[in-house]
């Protein structure tokens, strides 16, 4: 169809004459509502980003001389960031001649990743950085729901036989 015919046949329907593929041989033309189109594409890219889930990576600071009390509010918390889906980058910060002692601060790292075992896979292994060593743990593909199941009763207290309570009354 020629360019013109286009043109009046889109002026008489009233919607655009919308050029789709101009580089092909010969060029495509589309006649469409062109604020419509233009609409509808906004829509289907905002709801693609509402779908798209975007793992954050939360930071968990640490230092080689932690105390248990410290250490198992920082795990609470990791086991948290894990459990929400989020990546956690550990960090042990060495100061000063904590440097010598490294194994220190890889001692604590990997009781961390071995605590967190069943929720969490581990995505880079500890690393020495500068003065920081660093670990990445992720979640684990499908996490282990808690059982909501009570535990079984405990059975009751056995019976005395009879010989031993007379025993008992004299």
């Amino acid at each position: 169809m020629t360019t013109d015919r286009a043109k009046a046949l889109a002026v008489e329907r009233e919607m655009d004459l919308v050029e789709v593929a101009p580089q092909a041989q010969p060029p495509v033309a589309r006649i469409m509502d062109y604020g419509k189109f233009k609409f509808e594409s906004l829509k289907k890219e905002k709801d693609g980003r509402r779908k798209h889930n975007v793992i954050k990576v939360k930071e968990m600071k640490l230092r080689p001389k932690i105390g248990e009390h410290d250490f198992q509010t920082k795990f609470n918390a990791v086991k948290s960031f894990l459990s929400e889906g989020d990546k956690v980058k550990l960090t042990i910060m060495f100061r000063g001649r904590e440097m010598v002692h490294q194994e220190i601060g890889k001692n604590l790292l990997d009781r961390m990743a071995r605590e967190l075992k069943g929720i969490s896979t581990i995505e880079r292994m500890p690393l020495l950085e500068g003065r920081n060593m660093i670990m990445i743990l992720a979640p684990a593909a499908t996490v282990p729901a808690p059982s909501a199941a009570p535990a079984p009763p405990l059975p009751p207290p056995a019976a005395q036989p009879p010989a031993q309570a007379q025993a008992r009354k004299s």
